[in-house]
């Protein structure tokens, strides 16, 4: 006796290949020349199907890459008891990411889209920013507990005096991302957070 087809696998299927397609699409073509269209016939679906899921190219696109960072109730930095080492190594993979040519195209793209689709950026903290920048005050809090970092900082503002300079170096290609360049973000920001 043969079983029937699982509408739900084949829909999970279908699902997988759009977002592999979209991935692969915007690496060879750039964000720009990718059409619904062009997603829907690389994975062998409809449009109908693309847009059954997704409203716009800009959501299927976050979603491809949003399924690459697994990021959900797991998520969590190392802590090893040493603030210093730990955000370390979480910037020079960090740094490592944003230099590497197959991941900076497609996110450069897909931050054109954020600023431009009110939508698409609630989705994006939401559903990444969000999650990930909780796991990051979760280890600064920890920092905290061990008098690492000051009681009373700012965790927000932690946030950014740590990230907004590389994010800035990057989107403005002002210099090169390196593991001493990370090495020095943690080094000044930890400076301004330790307790006096």
């Amino acid at each position: 006796m043969s079983k029937r087809p699982d509408p739900a696998r084949r829909s999970e299927r279908s699902r997988q290949a759009v977002l592999e397609a979209a991935r692969e699409l915007v690496s060879e073509m750039g964000y720009a020349k990718v059409s619904i269209e062009a997603i829907a016939a690389r994975a062998g679906v409809g449009k109908q199907t693309i847009y059954r899921w997704w409203r716009s190219k800009g959501a299927v696109i976050f979603d491809a890459f949003l399924a690459l960072s697994q990021v959900g109730d797991s998520i969590a930095l190392p802590d090893t008891g040493d603030i210093e080492a730990d955000l370390k190594l979480v910037m020079r993979a960090t740094v490592a990411e944003f230099a590497d040519p197959g991941f900076e195209a497609p996110i450069r793209a897909l931050n054109m889209e954020i600023i431009n689709d009110p939508d698409l950026a609630a989705q994006y903290r939401e559903k990444l920013a969000g999650p990930v920048d909780e796991a990051k005050k979760a280890r600064l809090r920890s920092a905290q507990r061990a008098g690492q970092i000051a009681a009373d900082a700012d965790l927000d503002l932690a946030l950014e005096l740590l990230y907004a300079p590389l994010f800035q170096r990057w989107l403005h290609r002002s210099g090169p991302l390196t593991p001493e360049y990370a090495d020095a973000l943690v080094e000044l920001t930890l400076k301004a957070l330790r307790p006096c």
